[in-house]
C-alpha cells in the first residue's frame, strides 16, 4: 500500500512526498483510515513504528475541511522533548496547509507560550502540567475542541501525570474523537482508556514488549570498573557515527560524558537538570552530527526521534524491562536497522533476565578479549579511585588547589 491509497488530501501527500516517504508503516496503514472515519482509536505499538504520523496526517486532513476561531485539536504528551518533536511533525506535514499550531511545556518562560495561545491555534501540543497552568490562568478555550490525542500514555503513568490528564479531560467536551497511544497497556492505562474512549478501534502492531525488528541486540558481560574502557573500545572498533548512551542517573551521565571527552570523543550529556534551552541545543547538535556521543538518562528513552542513530548503548541496564524496549527503540526507526549494545556487570544479571522474559527471547552475549568479567559486583568508584587491570582499587591522593 502507498500513502496515495489512504485517501489523504493532495496537500498532505505533497508534504509526505517531500519527506521521501512512499509506503505507510503498519500502524499508519491501520490507524489513518480509522481516524479519517472519525472513530476512536487505541494504538498499541512499539516505539519507532511511525505512530506520530499515524495520527498527525489524518488530523491535518480533517482540519483542512473546516474552520474554527478556537482550538480544535489537543495533543497531550509526557515530556518536553516529545512535545517539541510532535509539534515539529505537525508543522512538517502541514506545511502546505493554512493551520496554526502551538506547543506548551515546562522549563521555559510561560509568557511566550501565553502570547501564542492568545493569537490562536488550531492544534495545541502540550505537557499536562504546563497546560494546567495555562488553563488556571484562562489562556485556553476548549469549546470547539474536536479531537483529543493522548500519546505515550504508559509514560504518563510512569511520570505520575495521570491525575493531571484526568483533570484536563474533565474540562474538555465529551463529544469528541479520542486517539489513545501507548507502547504498553498496564492495568491503570487500560482503565483510563475504557473510561474515555467510545467503541474504539484497537490496533496492536506487535505484542507488548517486542523490540523493533531491525534492532540487532547484544550483551557484553563486563565488570563495572571496565565499562568505560569497553565503551571507548566499541565506539572506535564499531566506527559508531551517532551513538546514544543510556545511564541510570544524571550524575553518571555527566561523569561519563566528561570521561569520554577526555578520550577525545565529541560528547554531551542530556538529562532533566539541564535547562530546556541547553537540551534543545544539545539535541540539535546531535542531529547535525557535531556531537558523536549523547549520554542520556531515561528522559531520552521516549520521544527522541533522531534520524540515523546507529547505536544505542545501555551503559547500565534499566531497572524496568519496558524501559529497555523504549531505549533501544531510538535506533532502527521507521523500519531501518540499528544496533543495541548492553554492558552488563555481574549485579545486573537479574535485570537481563527480566528483559529477556519481557521480550520473549534470549539476547546473544559476547566477550571481548581483555574485558572478560571477573565477577565484580560493585559499581564504578568515584574519580579519586583508579583500578588495576584486574579490578583492584587503588587510592589516588586528591589534588587540592588554593
Amino acid at each position: 500500500m502507498r500513502f496515495e491509497d489512504l485517501g489523504l488530501a493532495p496537500e498532505i501527500l505533497r508534504a509526505v512526498k517531500a519527506k521521501n516517504y512512499e509506503n505507510p508503516t503498519p500502524i499508519q496503514e491501520q490507524a489513518i483510515p480509522a481516524i479519517l472515519e472519525g472513530k476512536d482509536v487505541i494504538g498499541c505499538a512499539q516505539t519507532g513504528t511511525g505512530k506520530t504520523a499515524g495520527f498527525t496526517l489524518p488530523i491535518l486532513h480533517r482540519l483542512r475541511e473546516g474552520h474554527s476561531p478556537s482550538l480544535r485539536v489537543l495533543v497531550l504528551v509526557p515530556t518536553r522533548e516529545l512535545a517539541a518533536q510532535v509539534h515539529e511533525s505537525i508543522r512538517t506535514y502541514g506545511r502546505f496547509l493554512r493551520l496554526r499550531t502551538a506547543v506548551v511545556f515546562g522549563g521555559v518562560n510561560i509568557e511566550r507560550q501565553t502570547m501564542a495561545l492568545r493569537h490562536g491555534a488550531d492544534i495545541l501540543v502540550a505537557t499536562p502540567g504546563r497546560l494546567l497552568d495555562h488553563m488556571r490562568q484562562g489562556h485556553v478555550n476548549f469549546r470547539s475542541l474536536e479531537v483529543l490525542v493522548i500519546d505515550e500514555a504508559d509514560r504518563m503513568l510512569d511520570m505520575g501525570f495521570i491525575p493531571d490528564v484526568r483533570t484536563i479531560i474533565k474540562n474538555i467536551p465529551q463529544q469528541r474523537q479520542t486517539l489513545f497511544f501507548s507502547a504498553t497497556m498496564p492495568g491503570e492505562i487500560q482503565k483510563l482508556a475504557h473510561e474515555i474512549l467510545k467503541s474504539p478501534v484497537v490496533i496492536q502492531i506487535a505484542r507488548q514488549g517486542t523490540p523493533a525488528s531491525g534492532v540487532r541486540q547484544v550483551v557484553y558481560p563486563v565488570d563495572a570498573s571496565r565499562k568505560r574502557d569497553l565503551l571507548v573500545h566499541l565506539i572506535e572498533k564499531e566506527n559508531m557515527d551517532q551513538v546514544l548512551v543510556f545511564t541510570r542517573t544524571k550524575h553518571r551521565a555527566d561523569t561519563l560524558a566528561r570521561q569520554l571527552e577526555r578520550n577525545g570523543k565529541r560528547v554531551a550529556a542530556l538529562h532533566s537538570n539541564k535547562s530546556q534551552n541547553a537540551r534543545t541545543r544539545t539535541l540539535e547538535d546531535f542531529r547535525r552530527g557535531s556531537i558523536q556521543v549523547l549520554v542520556a538518562t531515561n528522559i531520552a528513552a521516549r520521544g527522541l526521534d533522531v534520524k540515523g542513530i546507529s547505536h544505542v548503548v545501555n551503559y547500565e541496564l534499566p531497572d524496568s524491562p519496558e524501559d529497555y524496549v523504549h531505549r533501544i527503540g531510538r535506533t532502527a526507526r521507521a523500519e531501518a536497522t540499528g544496533d543495541a549494545i548492553s554492558l552488563m556487570s555481574p549485579n545486573e544479571r537479574g535485570n537481563l533476565r527480566d528483559i529477556e522474559r519481557l521480550i520473549g527471547s534470549k539476547i546473544p552475549q559476547m566477550v571481548i578479549d581483555g574485558f572478560e568479567s571477573t565477577g565484580e559486583t560493585h559499581d564504578d568508584l568515584p574519580d579519586r579511585f583508579s583500578r588495576t587491570r584486574h579490578g583492584a582499587s587503588r587510592w589516588r591522593r586528591p589534588v587540592f588547589q588554593r
